[in-house]
């Protein structure tokens, strides 16, 4: 079975909610205490074993680019000052993976669309992570080693799902499942785009988050227009579902997603409720300050 060592990260959204913070700053550039969301998600996808990152990007978003590249020049000044652990810090994120960077480009626009930019960089029987730049999981095991490990256990294209109470279930593409198989890795049958609590056929969403077979990329191809008038990822694995197998796995850990202000600050509460560094003296502020 060949392993997936490609990850394509979608980071072409304009941001907008975030204006104007995000007229010079891309979105995914946003900082979770000191580190932008879309290196959370570089991190997870190399500790599953990733060595080459693809990141399909728009106008404005030069600042990931300058983010995973070298500095020599700061590395120097920062050395010379004596802050070696911080030179270390940067030097290391522009080695984590090699980078490569593609100018999103065709209509229908979607978010199948990143995936038909970088698919000539995708071997025909190549498995391949999918990452969207604002949402990630906060765990103890990474989401992309658990799809990984559903992968190896299916051999299948994985995508992540979360429990949400049926009353939510206007707001996801829901989960229709078929084969239990352990460890909470489900066949599915099919998405349901926001069906609502009444049409609902499971309380499993689906997110952010795919382990994807090369067998996707000529349906992705033909550029089936959906209801939103976009090509989409949900409409792909739901014809694919229908020709081949295709699993779910629950992802054990909190679900974050970044895509506007309020989300964005639990995201950050969360994540600083969580170190070492800050912890206690951010709670005890927290309960003085409500």
């Amino acid at each position: 079975m060949k392993l997936p060592t490609k990850a394509i990260i979608c980071a072409a959204g304009l941001g907008t909610r975030f204006l104007p913070q995000t007229k010079a700053m891309p979105k995914e550039m946003l900082p979770i205490i000191d580190r932008p969301v879309i290196q959370l998600i570089v991190e997870e996808a190399v500790a599953a074993g990733v060595t080459d990152i693809i990141i399909v990007t728009g106008s404005t978003k030069r600042a990931i680019e300058d983010h995973f590249d070298r500095s020599e020049e700061l590395e120097l000044e920062l050395r010379e000052k004596g802050k070696d652990d911080k030179a270390d810090q940067i030097k290391a994120i522009s080695e984590l993976a090699n980078f490569v960077y593609i100018r999103q480009k065709g209509t229908p626009k979607g978010n199948a669309r990143p995936i038909l930019n970088a698919q000539h960089l995708i071997d025909d029987d190549e498995p391949f992570f999918v990452f969207f730049a604002d949402d990630f999981f906060r765990s103890t095991i990474p989401r992309a080693v658990q799809l990984k490990a559903a992968y190896e256990k299916t051999g299948k294209s994985v995508i992540s799902l979360i429990e949400v109470d049926k009353s939510d279930a206007d707001k996801y593409g829901m989960a229709a499942i078929g084969d239990d198989l352990g460890g909470r890795t489900f066949k599915i049958d099919e998405l349901i785009e926001k069906p609502g609590e009444a049409n609902t056929p499971s309380a499993f969403a689906s997110v952010g988050g795919y382990l994807l077979t090369a067998d996707i990329l000529p349906i992705i191809a033909q550029e089936k227009v959906g209801n939103g008038g976009e090509i989409t990822l949900a409409d792909s694995i739901n014809e694919l579902a229908q020709s081949d197998v295709v699993y779910g796995q629950f992802i054990e850990g909190t679900w974050h997603d970044t895509g506007d202000q309020l989300k964005y600050l639990k995201a950050v509460v969360d994540m600083a409720l969580e170190t070492e560094e800050y912890a206690t003296e951010f709670a005890s502020y927290l309960r003085k300050r409500l």
